[in-house]
């Protein structure tokens, strides 16, 4: 209880605003975003609570940044890297991943009544698809009931997977599951979501169309790709596929054709030296990871950034009050990394 009045006086004092000011004034701090719904939205109640943050909070986080950084868009800091110009103190890039349909429902509204740019990495393969990703599928259909743990074991046991002992019906089983099939081979994997395909539709659209997308670019919204098909890097059949053809099928979802091929981010954060390599070979400008850690932008800004993410529960208490000081806390003090410290060369130090 002491050490958490401490963490609100320290914010309230604006001690801690001021240790931000000045050690991260020349730091790029990138947020990173995936699902905002709206509790009353029918979305919400099977989604997954790891990556989705309710709209109020997300209001509050907006709030947040608008108190505390100068907010950029995706053009600033590519200008930035460009040598064009600088970037203001405290600059701070607001991130989306995957291109969720929500996003555009309720992140969109928000952004555009702060008056806030963003930036929103699309998988190219889930422009104008209905239903998520297999494992949003998955754990969906947990939570809906229509798909129990069990049931998800024998079926990986049938294929021969590894699952251990027998599992209970709770989440963290459900995950270790999931994970398990995330291991399998492709078409191995095909077969499994052909065999449990009856349970996973929710015949809800959870994925942006064309029209979401030409609507965030309207409105401020920057496009940057993640992937083609959302597979991690690391396990990709055909990299170039993953990071050239992303481009390329992106532009034909466009009408009229628009080449969002500046930016990417890695799904699942996966990648090593080599694959950032090849997505600068590829012509991305800038590649962010999912590493936790501020961008320094002198001399200049990196190729290769780091991003921060963040749960509901790094930002509310117990009584759901949302809690600007834990937010402060978090932010403020991640480590500030050259992740690509030679500017000139293709090699990257990933970390």
């Amino acid at each position: 209880m002491l050490a958490d009045l401490a963490k609100r006086l320290l914010y309230a004092s604006g001690a801690l605003g001021l240790y931000h000011s000045i050690r991260n004034r020349n730091q790029l701090t990138v947020v990173m975003f995936h699902r905002v719904l709206d509790p009353a939205d029918p979305r919400w109640k099977s989604c997954d609570p790891d990556y989705t943050l309710p709209v109020d909070l997300f209001i509050r986080s907006l709030e947040f940044f608008r108190r505390h950084y100068n907010v950029v868009a995706m053009e600033d800091v590519l200008a930035a890297r460009r040598g064009l110009k600088g970037l203001p103190p405290r600059p701070l890039l607001i991130t989306f991943d995957d291109g969720w349909a929500d996003n555009a429902d309720f992140a969109l509204p928000q952004l555009h009544r702060q008056g806030l740019p963003a930036l929103m990495f699309v998988v190219a393969d889930a422009v104008g698809a209905r239903q998520p990703f297999y494992q949003e599928r998955i754990f969906s259909a947990w939570r809906r009931g229509t798909l129990r743990v069990s049931t998800l074991r024998e079926e990986l046991r049938a294929l021969g997977a590894d699952v251990g002992a027998p599992a209970n019906e709770e989440e963290a089983a459900l995950r270790r599951l999931i994970g398990a099939v995330e291991e399998l081979e492709p078409q191995v994997r095909a077969n499994l979501l052909e065999r449990v395909a009856g349970c996973l539709d929710d015949e809800l659209r959870h994925m942006v169309d064309s029209n979401d997308l030409r609507r965030l670019l309207d409105h401020g919204i920057g496009l940057g790709l993640h992937g083609r098909t959302h597979t991690p890097m690391t396990r990709a059949l055909d990299l170039d596929d993953e990071l050239s053809g992303a481009r390329t099928t992106l532009a034909k979802r466009l009408e009229p054709e628009i080449l969002a091929g500046e930016t990417m981010s890695f799904p699942h954060g996966a990648h090593d030296a080599n694959i950032a390599r090849r997505a600068r070979e590829a012509g991305y400008e800038l590649v962010f990871t999912s590493v936790p850690a501020l961008n320094p932008v002198r001399p200049t800004v990196g190729w290769l950034l780091g991003r921060t993410g963040f749960e509901a529960e790094t930002i509310r208490d117990a009584k759901g009050r949302f809690r600007p000081d834990w937010l402060a806390l978090y932010l403020f003090r991640k480590p500030r990394l050259s992740l690509a410290p030679d500017y000139s060369s293709s090699s990257a130090d990933v970390r």
